[in-house]
């Protein structure tokens, strides 16, 4: 089984995920609480993705301060910080619909702002005043950066550009390829494993490139912008980048990082709830 969609440990597992554990359980909901938080092997290990504010998990183990967790958006499982999950009560309203935002003590953009949050995270909006919502944990965001609706998938990696590279990023502040997949297809409402090799077996290939469709490399994934075009996070510029497709499939295969696999065609009738 695959450790990364496996709810288990070697210890405890969640009820009706097909593992024999000392410990069965059916998990606690608990959300996100943190503007950015690592998805990690073993507590305190290697990063695997990262989560984003008001995102909906299943604490299945609690351990020294840490937790094994599985997203609720894609079944990634890992450890994060207990410190990090709050509880999962409010109902989610909205999701950060710019690259990244600010959230005030008060309706006022000239306060010191209290959190930085990135595209994606999710919110829950309980009125407004003024120009800002007013957020159900206490604070204010400005009302241009909510959205309530699935977006374009390319249009939002497009405002992605310039993203600095990160491995397992998921975030304005540091992304890497299939996480940049990940997070346009999740604003267009769209589900979308977390790993690029997750999502090339995910998706139906095709033989024709159009905008939206992913492009393959082994260990890599792109998302075109049309027939000739892609964006794609990549270690060889450390950043979100657009790149004609037959520039990058020449410039991957001659740096010897493996051929062009094809593209896959997101399912736009597998979705995911939104916001």
């Amino acid at each position: 089984m695959d450790r990364r969609l496996t709810p288990a440990t070697e210890r405890v597992a969640l009820r009706g995920a097909g593992v024999a554990r000392d410990v069965i359980t059916d998990g606690e909901r608990r959300r996100v609480a943190m503007p950015l938080v690592d998805l990690c092997r073993a507590p305190d290990g290697p990063r695997d993705r990262q989560m984003l504010f008001g995102a909906d998990v299943l604490l299945i183990e609690a351990r020294d301060g840490w937790g094994f967790v599985q997203a609720a958006a894609d079944g990634y499982c890992g450890w994060v910080p207990l410190a990090a999950l709050g509880d999962a009560g409010d109902v989610i309203t909205h999701r950060v619909g710019a690259p990244a935002t600010h959230v005030y003590p008060a309706p006022d953009f000239k306060q010191r702002e209290t959190l930085s949050l990135s595209l994606g995270s999710r919110l829950a909006v309980t009125g407004v005043e003024g120009r800002f919502a007013k957020l159900a944990g206490g604070g204010f965001l400005p009302l241009q950066h909510l959205s309530d609706q699935p977006g374009d998938a390319a249009a939002i990696a497009v405002s992605l550009l310039g993203t600095p590279y990160l491995w397992g990023g998921n975030s304005r502040w540091g992304i890497d390829c299939s996480g940049l997949a990940q997070v346009a297809l999740h604003g267009a409402g769209i589900a979308c494993p977390g790993d690029s090799d997750l999502q090339r077996a995910a998706f139906p290939e095709t033989a024709t490139i159009r905008r939206g469709d992913l492009l393959f490399w082994p260990g890599h994934v792109a998302l075109a912008l049309d027939a000739t075009t892609m964006i794609h996070a990549t270690a060889f510029a450390m950043a979100v980048i657009t790149e004609p497709i037959p520039d990058a499939i020449a410039r991957i295969e001659a740096a010897g990082e493996g051929p062009f696999l094809g593209a896959r065609r997101p399912r736009l009738d597998d979705r995911i709830g939104f916001p």
